[in-house]
């Protein structure tokens, strides 16, 4: 049996240990209140689309008789060459605007997408093959060379199979210079300029495709 001294120790101990948990329980309920509530996400919005092909057109997906605004400037697709060779495919598209002006643009993967804009050089008299070509005041180096299969569609001027073999060359400033030969013709020289993908915005028609 306790007496009465340690009997009162133990009743006071006890109601500060109450108090303590008391004031402990009041702090947490007040800290509780104070916090902010978390801000409410904002609604989703199911129109909002960041990929650029599907803002801007697809670039890969270009056919005859698209329609496609390069810096501005409007062009008709008239015809494609899908070319082949091994695993790597790209496509090239003959384009003219209003005036009857012609450009070629070229679309591959290698692997970021890659557009450039071509204008054939028909009176230029350089030839492929050397390390290093200097043309129109720039000088390009060899890039890559090969034979590929191609098929068109389209008006390009070209049988709708045949074969194409090439010699690529890179100038300062994203430009090209292309040597292109298709089927027993001679070489076809063309200077190009590498396109952001900002400045394309494409069009589809959706019109059939003709093999030509």
């Amino acid at each position: 049996m306790l007496n009465g001294s340690v009997a009162y120790l133990v009743s006071a101990v006890g109601c500060l240990v109450g108090v303590a948990g008391l004031v402990i329980a009041l702090v947490a309920l007040q800290k509780s209140r104070s916090r902010p509530a978390p801000a409410p996400a904002a609604p989703a919005d199911p129109f909002r689309d960041v990929d650029a092909d599907a803002l801007r057109g697809d670039p890969r997906r270009l056919r005859p008789g698209d329609i496609i605004d390069v810096r501005g400037r409007s062009w008709t697709v008239r015809g494609s060459i899908h070319l082949v060779e091994g695993s790597w495919s790209w496509a090239e598209h003959l384009l003219d605007d209003a005036g009857g002006v012609k450009r070629w643009l070229s679309v591959e993967e290698d692997p970021d997408l890659e557009l450039v804009l071509w204008e054939a050089e028909p009176g230029a008299t350089v030839t492929p093959g050397a390390p290093t070509i200097d043309f129109g005041g720039r000088r390009y180096n060899w890039d890559e060379t090969g034979q590929a299969r191609y098929t068109a569609v389209g008006t390009t001027g070209l049988d709708p199979t045949g074969t194409m073999r090439y010699h690529d060359y890179q100038g300062p400033g994203g430009a090209r210079l292309s040597f292109e030969a298709y089927g027993d013709a001679g070489w076809e020289v063309a200077r190009g300029e590498l396109l952001h993908r900002g400045e394309v915005m494409i069009y589809p028609q959706g019109g059939p495709e003709k093999v030509n």
